[in-house]
């Protein structure tokens, strides 16, 4: 693990200008690409204290030994940098969009001499135009078979067309008209490129025209008393319409644009994005990501997200589109998101260039658009849950991550029960931890247990692991001594010895777990295992998971044990590693709140708990009433003048010497737990 400071620029080094940056690792290669306003800024934030980073972050500045930079002009030169070096170095902290599945498209192989419309999935081929993507596979040959009576193109492989030809007979296609056999002679390449064109008008949205065509010819047709060629363009015109009508309209014709939505936890987001074309539904995709919070080790937030996924998504659109020579910008007129990005006119400006003309990115706020991004955001929640669900609710996948545990970690049963211990502070004030509990590889919130720590915070997060492991088998040996009472004895075994007597109910902490979980690396799987001793439990075992490379500590086992990254043992593991941390981060972050929140207005006289209640209500925050005037406090029920005048000044003074009242952090914690978890 390689020191930061070791590879830190000299002060002064660093360009106050844009650019973009790479982090590289002893081996040159790049695990990083990030773009920033200031250099100097952005990158003076990864050398900052370790402890302070969100553990991604710190756990890429720590693999990586360098970092260098290139300075631009604009943003618009840094995006476009930026998506270029991501693309070809195709780094590991990077946020890709992935797939969620394969996406199906109708391609049309514009490169030959005769044309073929064909379902296709995989990487994009110069000469092939491409339409879709499809939802399913079943939609593009269905409304292909509508199409193929009006257009009738070649469907079939090179190895069937050439077999044709050498034996003079066409297809049953052919036979039936939904081919014009070009493979026997019946039509020229010109006139079979011809009607291949008529096809990819129609697709790319062209539809009016077309029908007005075709209805003048029925009606000239019918004019001229040829009634079979009349009745023919009228089932034609009837299949385009059925074709049309498998296509929602949504919005008014001519509406050319994309509509991006998201869902997202603290650990990981899914985004839909709707295509529409001619105000007809086109395609829709989806992609769910691991979310990685930023230098400063905040969460990455909606409009982060959207500015990460439209420099991916139409920056790998326009170049496949290039390599296809693909006809049409795979950029629309209009993007649809649910937020503005920071840098949202650097990227409309680069959405504009690879369309070549204006692009606008927008939030809609009423109307058509509005309702449609609402069904956007409904179809991002149902994939992001599908997706959640997916593997924790797969009995079969938990039967095997438990047996994958049980065999790597030599374990006598598989652990059936999985606790977790997680750690959560800034720079060692507000300590807490979080217990999680899975049982059969799924939580139980109503088991999860959070901790203030105590004694153990002065030692770092070996000592404040060692604390919360005794305090919670303390109160397991408890637990089990009272029950073993004959007063209390309600059953035999453990089964018997978790439940209350007196509720019925289980105790908090009676059921031992069958693995322990630490957040850390070998220390912190130490710690816990040497309290465990000490407390006289031998039946419990404990491993540290190490976020840097995703190892698993044994207590004094020299060497971490390497699971497969496609394993559904890591997979269990990570799920209840990051449970405990969200676990922990929320409730460090509730407690820290509370914290300054109480001790801003507690220290000021005369200012009792109604009123302090009043004021936090009004102003919704201690930061927007310490920007109110007098005039505007007075107005607060129950808050005269005087009053008012005190509470500014106190407020004015503690912005100044930027005071900070602690109180005692062993108060009893709040029990304003929205899962319903109970403090120790």
């Amino acid at each position: 693990m390689a020191d930061p400071s070791t590879y830190r620029p000299a002060p002064g080094t660093i360009p106050d200008a844009p650019g973009v940056y790479r982090f590289h690792d002893a081996d040159g290669r790049v695990i990083y690409v990030g773009k920033a306003k200031s250099l100097r800024g952005r990158l003076s934030s990864y050398f900052a204290d370790l402890a302070g980073l969100h553990p991604r972050t710190r756990q890429m500045v720590t693999t990586a030994t360098g970092v260098r930079w290139t300075v631009v002009g604009t943003e618009v030169e840094a995006l476009q940098l930026e998506y270029s070096w991501i693309k070809e170095y195709d780094p590991r902290f990077n946020v890709r969009y992935r797939d969620d599945k394969s996406y199906p498209v109708l391609a049309v192989t514009l490169h030959e001499e005769f044309p073929r419309l064909h379902v296709y999935r995989g990487p994009r081929r110069k000469g092939v135009r491409y339409f879709g993507p499809y939802a399913h596979a079943w939609a593009i040959r269905e409304t292909l078979d509508l199409l193929l009576r009006v257009f009738p193109a070649r469907t079939c492989s090179g190895g069937v067309f050439k077999r044709h030809s050498q034996i003079g007979r066409p297809c049953l296609l052919g036979y039936i008209g939904k081919c014009s056999a070009p493979c026997v002679g019946r039509v020229s390449a010109d006139e079979h490129r011809s009607i291949v064109g008529d096809f990819c008008d129609f697709l790319a949205g062209h539809t009016d025209q077309l029908m007005r065509k075709l209805d003048k010819e029925m009606q000239a047709a019918s004019a001229e008393l040829e009634f079979e060629r009349a009745a023919r363009l009228r089932d034609d015109l009837e299949a385009l319409r059925r074709a049309m009508e498998k296509q929602a309209v949504v919005l008014g014709d001519g509406t050319d644009a994309d509509v991006v939505a998201f869902a997202e936890d603290e650990l990981a987001a899914a985004v839909q994005v709707f295509h529409i074309r001619g105000g007809r539904v086109r395609g829709q995709r989806g992609w769910v990501i691991d979310k990685v919070a930023n230098a400063d080790g905040t969460e990455t937030d909606t409009s982060e997200l959207t500015s990460q996924f439209l420099t991916q998504f139409y920056g790998e659109q326009a170049s496949l589109a290039d390599q296809a020579d693909a006809g049409g910008s795979p950029v629309p007129r209009e993007v649809l998101v649910p937020q503005l990005p920071d840098d949202a006119d650097a990227i409309a400006g680069w959405l504009s260039e690879l369309r070549g003309s204006r692009v606008s990115l927008r939030v809609p706020q009423r109307g058509d658009k509005r309702a449609l991004m609402e069904t956007v955001e409904r179809n991002a929640k149902e994939a992001f849950l599908q997706y959640k669900l997916r593997r924790a609710g797969d009995l079969t996948a938990r039967s095997a991550a438990l047996q994958e545990l049980q065999e790597a970690l030599a374990l006598d049963t598989a652990p059936l029960r999985i606790e977790c211990i997680d750690v959560s502070h800034v720079q060692g004030s507000d300590v807490v931890a979080s217990l999680v509990v899975f049982e059969d590889g799924v939580p139980r919130k109503s088991e999860y247990r959070r901790f203030e720590v105590r004694e153990g915070a002065e030692g770092g997060d070996v000592g404040s692991i060692d604390e919360v492991v005794r305090r919670r088998f303390h109160r397991y040996l408890s637990e089990t001594a009272k029950a073993e009472t004959p007063a209390e004895q309600t059953g035999s075994g453990p089964v018997g010895a978790a439940i209350d007597p007196d509720t019925g109910r289980p105790r908090k902490f009676a059921y031992p777990p069958n693995l322990l979980v630490i957040d850390g690396g070998a220390p912190q799987a130490n710690a816990a295992a040497d309290a465990l001793t000490e407390l006289g439990i031998t039946d419990v075992a404990v491993i540290g998971l190490a976020k840097r490379l995703e190892e698993v500590w044994l207590p004094a086992d020299p060497d971490p044990v390497i699971l497969p990254r496609t394993s559904e043992a890591l997979y269990l593991l990570q799920r209840v590693r990051d449970e405990a941390h969200r676990f922990a981060i929320s409730y460090h972050r509730k407690k820290r709140a509370k914290r300054m929140t109480s001790s801003t207005l507690d220290a000021i006289p005369g200012l009792g708990e109604t009123r302090r209640t009043a004021l936090l209500k009004h102003f919704g925050s201690v930061r927007k009433l310490r920007q109110a005037e007098v005039e505007e406090i007075a107005v607060v029920p129950g808050i005269g003048r005087r009053t008012a005048e005190t509470v500014h000044s106190a407020l004015a003074a503690d912005a100044e010497t930027g005071r900070r009242p602690v109180p005692d952090d062993r108060a009893a914690p709040g029990a304003d737990n929205a899962e319903g978890e109970s403090s120790d």
